[in-house]
């Protein structure tokens, strides 16, 4: 099959499977952005980051915070909203504590970022002073969260299932087990981090993982039955939610593009406010048999990298299969011109200039 890219962006396809067991082709469109100064518009990026295939990891798969996450999804039910950063202290001046945020439209999300600091062991376990900074990485393995590994019988070792990546939590307090052991570096603006075996929510605005409380129970069950009578198909109970990567408060129903975005405290500035690029992301999946299904991808995702100084875009769109993706014989993505749609309706090659089929010509005669 051929996928012909118009957008100047990443593109792809794959295939996903419905419930049903049906096959159903998958197209993502990723546009890069720059992210502009104040009172500048984004701009597309002279250097496209590609789709991303599998994910990725700050440290072990499984055992440290996703930097990104797989392009494939099939489906996203709401639009993912990511960050992956650091907080800058206001002016450049060391702080103890910086509040961070992120406004897209009307959604947002805030809360605190914190100096490193270690748990005081003692009959009551108390969180040390926080230390100044001037930047702070942002990430789940720096929220609350991790593995009690401290006591010597690992019967005794727990995880704390809603950030297993994370840091801060303790089961048990013996002094000797918790004394100098780090704390989160941060936390919700009204609810801070006191006690190591507290039940906090894990702050960050990056991708959670698959293995965290609020994301793998989604995935459905996978028991006998379904290995008996359902493999390899989803199981029954399986929830299309399972395919976000943003924690559930960064999910949003819909980005149409235009919103306003303010950062707050992610950039050494202090602040960045624009408007999301609005942008049609025009699909045309072509058959053999001649007919042909026109539609408008959806955006589904989108990250922000402020320390690299850009942000992501993820358009998606899904065909279902009446059998499978040989039915399919080209896809289009992007603005097409009427020659181009022409040349596409009539099974010939579209060239955009003298020049482009001349040169094609003389390669095809070298080969």
């Amino acid at each position: 099959m051929k996928l012909i890219n118009a957008t100047g962006m990443a593109a792809g396809y794959t295939l996903g499977m419905e419930p049903s067991g049906a096959e159903r082709l998958v197209v993502a469109v990723k546009g890069t952005f720059t992210l502009p100064a104040r009172g500048e518009e984004p701009k597309l990026a002279e250097e496209q980051v590609p789709l991303t295939d599998a994910d990725k990891f700050t440290g072990e798969p499984g055992l440290s915070a996703v930097t990104a996450e797989c392009d494939w999804a099939p489906y996203k039910p709401r639009c993912d909203i990511l960050l992956n950063g650091s907080a800058y202290a206001p002016g450049g001046k060391p702080a103890q504590r910086v509040q961070v945020g992120i406004k897209v439209g009307n959604w947002q999300k805030l809360f605190t970022v914190v100096g490193d600091r270690n748990w005081r062991g003692g009959p009551v376990p108390r969180a040390g002073t926080p230390e100044p900074f001037e930047v702070m990485p942002i990430s789940y393995d720096r929220a609350f969260g991790g593995v009690d590994n401290f006591h010597p019988d690992p019967v005794q070792h727990r995880t704390y299932l809603p950030n297993p990546v994370g840091r801060g939590y303790h089961r048990l307090l013996e002094p000797y087990l918790v004394d100098n052991t780090p704390l989160p570096n941060t936390e919700e603006s009204n609810a801070p981090v006191t006690t190591p075996n507290g039940d906090y929510r894990p702050m960050s605005f990056g991708a959670i993982g698959r293995n965290f409380l609020a994301r793998y129970p989604l995935a459905g069950t996978y028991d006998q039955n379904w290995q008996d009578n359902v493999f390899p198909f989803l199981p029954a109970d399986f929830n299309p939610a399972y395919f976000h990567a943003a924690a559930a408060d960064q999910q949003v129903e819909k980005i149409a593009g235009g919103e306003p975005v303010i950062l707050l405290n992610l950039t050494p500035d202090g602040r960045r406010d624009f408007l999301l690029p609005r942008l049609n992301m025009p699909v045309i999946f072509f058959r053999k048999r001649g007919d042909r299904v026109e539609m408008q991808a959806t955006l589904d995702t989108i990250v922000f990298a402020p320390d690299g100084g850009y942000f992501e875009m993820v358009w998606r769109a899904g065909l279902p299969l009446r059998r499978d993706i040989f039915e399919v014989s080209q896809v289009a993505v992007g603005q097409i011109s009427r020659a181009w749609r022409r040349a596409l309706d009539t099974g010939k090659t579209y060239y955009s200039s003298l020049s482009v089929a001349v040169e094609a010509r003389r390669f095809a005669e070298a080969e």
